[in-house]
């Protein structure tokens, strides 16, 4: 087992600490559209000049900087409108820090593996822990070149980490390049200039407990009515009281509806924020509040009913249940889904099969899904697979992130714990001790299916092997009998156990009570008689 790395020990995943829900805005009026554009846009307007401005302050930002970028926007919209705008772009800036940061590790990793494999000769092996070198002059040369590009790149963005730079798009910086391609996009101009606008619109505010339906600037009331309390500049807009706008239509949340109405007749906080999908031509609105996480159920009491071992693959959900013991019951099960399309179609897909498989568990009154703690963002670079395109364009296509999150929400609601184990050799040895065993005429096992069973003993604290064989004098006897795991030549080593003639020493015991009578046999010899037999008494002669 030498070169093996450390396996992390399993843990139970956290609950969810917030909830997100989205409905359509039905029944709007014209001036209810116009009313939402101009608002969205006036306040996009003012998103982007802050943004800008975080942008520049860089690593020099403080709390008075944030309160003057809010004093300066308070006049062109709101206190409330102002505050949302500023922690939106702080936010955003955090985020895209992060993202640069994880570039540079990128970027670093990239140019390490390219220095070794470039400084070893031409044609070396490699090993497990270290790739070798370069099978050409010809590769050797274009990794070479390579080499200097990421070393030019990653001096650039050493350079703007160290001086707090970032490059943030607001609508994204994939729409803002699909500009220069239309065509292959299937876009016209006006069609991509409505998604880009929309994209770049500003109707979110961040909800208060205490004020009215847990939301003072952007309003739903129990019973669905809409209000936005507008900027300053669109005041003349407004047509209720103390410069606010009502929505002719109305929503209903029909998932968490009671959960939501409950909250709002409460009035505590709920966040909202109102988007447009200019490809269907619909407005949307999403509530969003934080929960209390549920306590964690201990490991052992999460596993009192066995788990169900799951391995997430580019296609598929394999799945097997395991009991007490980590012994797989049952056969396997396979939840698919199709991850092409939009994201939204991706998203279901996802959802589908995680219902699915939720309500198996349900079913199997199981109480625990062990998954693998998968994290791809150091394994998907053109410097560790080398020429393995289609590996690594299957990791990047894994929804690693949004399954787990997905998963451990959905679970959560339905009282299942999730297990998240190391996922270090979980495919090889679950292949190598698993799929050939569990293979039949009738079930043909695959190599996820191993994979899921290996995963699943994880969780349960088990080794990933079958069983391991005692000492050849602990067997039976001292060297008796062969054993299960009998050698591979061994004749009749799958067959049944030979039948050996006198009492079984583990039958039912004599004394015991008896279940079923003795059948009564059909030869003549030995059929039973009715009549009784009765020995004479010895006659008494003198």
């Amino acid at each position: 087992m030498g070169g093996l790395r450390q396996l992390a020990a399993p843990f139970v995943v956290p609950g969810p600490s917030g909830v997100a829900v989205r409905t359509r805005l039905r029944q709007l009026t014209a001036v209810d559209e116009e009313v939402l554009r101009r608002v969205g846009a006036h306040l996009g307007a003012l998103a982007c000049r802050d943004l800008k401005r975080r942008c520049r302050d860089g690593l020099e930002h403080d709390a008075g900087a944030w309160a003057a970028r809010k004093r300066e926007l308070t006049p062109l919209s709101s206190a409330r409108w102002a505050g949302a705008i500023t922690k939106a772009t702080h936010d955003q800036w955090a985020l895209a820090r992060r993202c640069a940061l994880a570039h540079l590790q990128c970027l670093q990793a990239g140019v390490r593996t390219l220095r070794h494999r470039l400084a070893l000769p031409l044609g070396s092996k490699g090993s497990k822990q270290a790739p070798g070198g370069y099978r050409s002059r010809r590769e050797w040369h274009a990794k070479a070149r390579r080499l200097r590009i990421l070393e030019d790149r990653l001096e650039r963005e050493r350079t703007d980490w160290e001086a707090g730079t970032v490059h943030v798009v607001r609508g994204g910086k994939r729409l803002a390049r699909m500009r220069h391609h239309l065509a292959a996009a299937r876009l016209t101009e006006l069609q991509w200039r409505a998604r880009w606008e929309a994209e770049r619109w500003f109707l979110q505010v961040d909800g208060e407990s205490g004020k009215r339906y847990g939301n003072e600037t952007l309003r739903i009331s129990p019973d669905g009515q809409v209000s936005i309390r507008l900027p300053a500049p669109l005041k003349q807009w407004a047509n209720a009281p103390h410069g606010r706008y009502v929505l002719t239509g109305r929503v209903a949340f029909a998932h968490r509806g009671q959960e939501w109405a409950d909250r709002v007749a409460a009035n505590r906080a709920v966040a909202y924020r109102i988007h447009y999908d200019p490809a269907r031509g619909r407005w949307y609105v999403t509530a969003s509040w934080q929960i209390p996480v549920s306590p964690t159920v201990p490991m052992a009491a999460a596993l009192a009913h066995g788990v169900i071992g799951v391995d997430l693959n580019a296609d598929h959900l394999a799945a097997w249940r395991l009991d007490l013991h980590g012994n797989p019951t049952g056969s396997p099960r396979c939840f698919s889904y199709d991850l092409t399309g939009t994201t939204g179609h991706r998203d279901a897909q996802v959802r589908h099969a995680l219902t699915r498989l939720l309500h198996w568990a349900r079913a199997c009154n199981v109480k625990a899904i062990a998954v693998e703690d998968l994290d791809f963002t150091t394994e998907k670079t053109r410097e560790k697979h080398g020429r393995k395109k289609r590996f690594r364009r299957l990791i990047s296509g894994l929804p690693t992130g949004r399954l787990r999150a997905r998963l451990v929400s959905m679970a959560d609601r339905t009282g299942i714990t999730v297990i998240a184990v190391d996922p270090a050799y979980t495919s090889k040895w679950g292949a190598q001790h698993w799929q050939k065993p569990l293979t039949s005429k009738n079930r043909k096992t695959t190599r996820h299916d191993a994979a899921s069973i290996a995963i699943g003993r994880r969780a349960q604290g088990y080794p990933l092997r079958r069983r391991t064989t005692p000492p050849r004098a602990h067997r039976s006897d001292v060297h008796g009998h062969r054993i299960v795991q009998a050698a591979p030549e061994a004749p009749g080593r799958e067959g049944p156990r030979r039948r050996l003639p006198g009492p079984r020493t583990r039958s039912v015991p004599p004394d015991a009570e008896r279940t079923r009578a003795t059948r009564t046999p059909t030869t003549v010899r030995g059929v039973r008689s009715e009549r009784e037999w009765v020995q004479d008494p010895l006659l008494l002669t003198d």
